[in-house]
């Protein structure tokens, strides 16, 4: 008997290539879909079944999301729709009503998942939560710049509402100001490009500070599968993404976001975020993330299959619960961004050489390397040596 699909929206990064693998090692037959197929080397996995071009998704919405209708409605099963990276996740939820008449997706209202990657709608909701949060003001608030001056002080950082198109235009995560002078210029640099940003206040303490709790929410609104990890280096420091993170029971936030998922009513995969400030041991919730994450693959190496996970309740067959509350001898690897990493964080003194050295003498789970899947990390390799190779020549 035909068994579901699962539609990988996104294999150009490493999060849809680990999708595919978790997958396709439990035998679920796999359809990508890309824009092109020249930089989706995650569509190259050996578990991938049929692997699709679509019209891009911001040049063509509808076209997009013609294509997957026709798709979808063309198969014998509803296939489950997993987007891997945010742009996917905010054009699905866009058209979420259209989409859930064909495809096998959480139980969530249209514009629920939009309003929780908006970090604006998201702090409030955790507000009225009586949930911690970096202290945050947009800046259309009266009095900004006296108020950031006296309630957030400097140094403060103006962060996006949309993280993604804010990426694409700066390449950078937020702006970091010292002064009034620094925050109007930055306040217009966004402005200038469209992009709306806020004023948020510092949590102080290093990128060690930072731990997230990663839960699957199933069908019936309660936390299934779960776990938490400590981050321990991020590309670019301070406010980029995890490249070296270990799996660490942290107590304190187990069952503060249980609880937060649950009450919010939330289904599916969610990753809360979680900064430790060091000036009143208080843990703050920075952002939730609603796709699959970074160290998917670490995930998986401590028994929570994530994408596998979500298939199997989607399809009426949930997986037994299992909640991960021990500390297992694993960390997650992006060899190439770590190696940028950690160049930043020993040039700033915030590790010695002997400690980064220390810290690799871990069992990994890489984020693209696999010896039984190898053709992904062969075509991921010859696109590094071209971006490689196009900075020296620019540079020359």
């Amino acid at each position: 008997m035909e068994k579901h699909q699962a539609l990988v929206l996104g294999t150009n990064y490493y999060i849809g290539l680990s999708t595919v693998r978790c997958l396709g090692k439990m035998n679920v037959p796999v359809t990508t879909v890309d824009y092109n197929k020249k930089e989706a080397y995650g569509s190259y996995s050996k578990y991938v079944s049929k692997s699709l071009i679509a019209p891009h998704y911001k040049e063509d919405p509808e076209g997009f999301i013609r294509f997957l209708i026709e798709y979808g409605k063309n198969q014998e099963k509803p296939p489950v729709l997993i987007p891997t990276a945010d742009p996917y996740v905010e054009i699905v939820d866009r058209y979420w009503d259209r989409l859930k008449t064909v495809f096998l997706l959480p139980d969530l209202a249209q514009g629920y998942l939009s309003a929780i990657v908006d970090k604006d709608r998201l702090y409030a909701m955790m507000n009225k939560r009586g949930i911690l949060v970096p202290e945050t003001f947009e800046i259309t608030e009266e009095n900004l710049y006296e108020k950031v001056d006296k309630e957030l002080g400097y140094p403060c950082v103006v962060k996006p509402v949309d993280s993604h198109s804010f990426v694409k235009t700066f390449r950078k995560k937020l702006f970091k100001v010292q002064n009034e002078k620094e925050l109007i210029e930055a306040i217009e640099k966004a402005e200038n490009k469209g992009l709306r940003v806020v004023v948020q206040r510092i949590i102080q303490g290093a990128d060690t500070n930072k731990y997230t709790f990663d839960a699957y929410v199933n069908a019936k609104g309660r936390v299934s599968h779960c776990s938490s990890f400590h981050l321990l280096r991020l590309y670019p420091n301070d406010y980029g993404a995890s490249v070296y993170t270990e799996h660490y029971y942290n107590e304190e936030i187990f069952d503060y976001g249980k609880k937060i998922l649950e009450d919010m009513g939330f289904r599916g995969f969610a990753e809360l975020e979680f900064k430790k400030d060091e000036k009143n041991q208080q843990y703050y919730l920075m952002e939730i993330n609603v796709r699959i994450v970074n160290f998917n693959t670490l995930l998986e190496k401590i028994g929570l299959n994530i994408p596998y996970i979500l298939y199997r309740d989607l399809t009426g067959s949930p997986l037994a619960d299992r909640e991960v509350r021990e500390t297992k001898n694993r960390v997650f690897w992006y060899l190439y961004e770590d190696l940028w990493a950690i160049k930043e964080y020993v040039k700033s003194g915030k590790w010695t050489i002997k400690e980064v050295l220390l810290s690799l003498m871990r069992p990994k789970a890489p984020a693209i390397f696999d010896i039984k899947d190898l053709y992904p990390v062969v075509k991921y390799n010859q696109l590094l040596f071209k971006k490689l190779l196009n900075k020296v020549l620019r540079k020359s």
